[in-house]
C-alpha cells in the first residue's frame, strides 16, 4: 500500500503531464476517432485518480502498468459501446463491413477448422474474438479460472492453425 496521502496528491498532480498523451494516442489507435480518445483519456485519468485515493495501487513503481490497464479496460467499454450505438460506421472498414471470405475453399477450411475444435475451445475463441470480451469476462460465462482461459485460449489457435493448414494443404508459416 502507499504510504501517505501527500504521496497520493503528488502522483496525482503528476499524471496527467506524465501519462494524458500516451492513453490519448493508444485510444486514438485503437478507436480511430479523436474525440473517442479525448473521452478514453479523460475517463481514465478520473478511474486512476478515483483508484489511488481509494488506495488500490499497492506500489508506485507499478503506476504506468497500472494506468495502462485501466486505460485498456476504458477503450475496450467505449468500442463495445460504439459497436452497440452504431457509431463505428465505415471508418474502420473504408471499403465497408468485412463480408464472409471470397473464396469459398477458404471458408470450408475454416468451417473444418472450427469444428474439429473441442467444444470448450470453440466457445473460448468466439467469446474472445465475435464477443470481444476478456479473459475474466469468458472465465466469468463458461465457469472457468482465468489463467485457464488464456491456455485454452492459445491451444485453441494453435490447434484451429494446424487444422487449418492441413485442410488447406498450404504449408505452414
Amino acid at each position: 500500500m502507499m504510504s501517505s496521502s501527500t504521496d497520493i496528491e503528488q502522483i496525482i498532480a503528476r499524471l496527467p503531464a506524465e501519462f494524458s498523451s500516451r492513453i490519448y494516442y493508444l485510444a486514438l489507435r485503437k478507436l480511430r476517432s479523436a474525440s473517442s480518445a479525448e473521452d478514453v483519456r479523460n475517463e481514465t485519468l478520473l478511474r486512476v485518480i478515483q483508484a489511488l485515493r481509494a488506495g488500490s495501487l499497492r506500489a508506485p513503481e507499478a503506476l504506468p502498468a497500472f494506468v495502462l490497464s485501466i486505460a485498456r479496460n476504458v477503450i475496450l467499454e467505449e468500442f463495445r459501446k460504439q459497436n452497440r450505438t452504431g457509431e463505428l460506421g465505415d471508418r474502420d472498414f473504408p471499403n465497408g463491413a468485412p463480408e464472409e471470405p471470397a473464396d469459398p475453399a477458404v471458408r470450408r477450411a475454416i468451417e473444418s477448422a472450427l469444428t474439429r475444435l473441442k467444444p470448450r475451445e470453440r466457445d473460448v475463441l468466439r467469446l474472445a474474438y465475435f464477443e470481444d470480451l476478456s479473459k475474466e469476462e469468458i472465465s466469468e460465462r463458461l465457469g472457468i479460472v482465468p489463467d485457464r482461459v488464456r491456455l485454452v485460449k492459445s491451444r485453441a489457435l494453435k490447434s484451429f492453425r494446424e487444422f487449418y493448414w492441413r485442410v488447406t494443404g498450404a504449408k505452414q508459416k
